[in-house]
């Protein structure tokens, strides 16, 4: 038992991490550096059992927290993007981002404004939709590529073409000396392609199998099955938010704030949170508010957004949509109420209790 009520801060480095111990007086009992690795973490751990232990988001902070909290430490991850006493300090060096770490954790551990990283089993469901997410850029790079390079010969591809049916196209259109200089990327396609549909049937089973839930957000039209299980593999569970509304606010969807005195700017979305989550949900707005999207309140909200004027009327309303979209999503799952497109009530956002149906 941590009977000395030790305070550590932890700055994470890929290879190497630094960490400073205070004792109850505030005092620097011990400072070093340790190899960013399990065995020298359970061996820190070992040595100052029962600590408080601060340390930064970052890319080992997930799986370094989870190991220290599996030991009985109380541990706290502070947000990279607030604690600007570390970020933007004069003399930042790694010893002193640890000491900083530790002291904002024994004055007042809300100074770090600390996260809470979700389980290891969400992590691995996101780092399958990252998988595919990479292969669908490098896809959409190679068709990029393809199209440079034929028009360069002044062989412009048509517009339009979906990326199942590319290849296809482009060997329709092309000579069999042109189609020859081209046919390795071409190869490469339909290789990405092979790939992509696997990782979507992968995908699916995962959903189908631990996210169950997944399915019931799939009743909201334009809301497919990988928004749906990156949504719930992203908050896990809906007691995370008191409110449904600060959904949007965690995924980034809300307008930056800078106020002072009688100046209140118009800014941008914060662009907080899981950035592929923000970016399916986006798309899913442009379902709804697009030519084929179904009636829906959700998209006469958006259209009526949209018909205020100025350039970036559609801009807004689509962020606008996306905001009430996570908001009805979280809903559905907090309620367990059924979703109706169109309801009597607007505010009710589509919901109705599972008996109405």
């Amino acid at each position: 038992m941590n009977t000395k009520n030790y305070t550590l801060g932890l700055d994470l480095g890929d290879r190497r991490s630094t960490y400073c111990l205070l004792d109850a007086a505030g005092k620097i009992e011990a400072e070093d550096a340790v190899a960013t690795s399990r065995e020298c973490f359970e061996a820190l751990s070992a040595r100052y059992p029962a600590s408080v232990i601060a340390m930064e988001t970052g890319t080992h902070s997930p799986w370094v927290s989870r190991l220290f909290e599996a030991r009985s430490h109380k541990v706290y991850v502070a947000n990279a993007r607030k604690v600007r006493a570390i970020s933007q300090s004069n003399t930042k060096s790694d010893q002193e981002d640890a000491r900083m770490l530790a002291r904002l954790a024994r004055v007042d551990p809300a100074l770090h404004s600390p996260v809470k990283h979700r389980s290891e089993d969400g992590q691995r469901a996101l780092l399958q939709i990252k998988v595919r997410e990479a292969l669908v850029r490098s896809r959409v790079n190679l068709m990029n590529s393809v199209r440079f390079l034929l028009k360069s010969l002044g062989l412009p591809m048509p517009s339009g073409v979906k990326a199942g049916s590319f290849v296809k196209k482009v060997r329709a259109v092309l000579d069999t000396p042109t189609c020859a200089l081209v046919e390795p990327l071409l190869k490469t396609l339909e290789t990405l392609n092979e790939r992509i549909d696997g990782c979507e049937v992968q995908l699916e089973k995962l959903a189908a199998q631990r996210y169950p839930l997944a399915a019931r957000l799939q009743q909201v039209p334009g809301v497919g099955p990988l928004t749906a299980l990156c949504f719930v593999a992203t908050l896990e569970t809906p007691d995370r938010f008191k409110h449904a509304r600060d959904v949007g606010a965690y995924l980034g969807l809300v307008p930056r704030r800078d106020q002072s005195g009688d100046t209140d700017k118009q800014l941008s979305i914060t662009k907080a949170g899981n950035t592929a989550l923000r970016c399916l949900l986006v798309n899913c707005a442009h379902y709804i508010m697009g030519p084929f999207g179904p009636p829906s309140d959700l998209r006469a909200a958006g259209l009526k957004l949209s018909e205020r004027g100025g350039k970036s009327a559609k801009k807004r309303a689509v962020i606008a949509i996306a905001r009430k979209l996570a908001i009805t999503l979280f809903a559905l799952w907090k309620s367990g109420a059924d979703y109706r497109p169109c309801s009597a009530n607007p505010l009710s956002l589509g919901l109705v209790p599972a008996t109405a149906i």
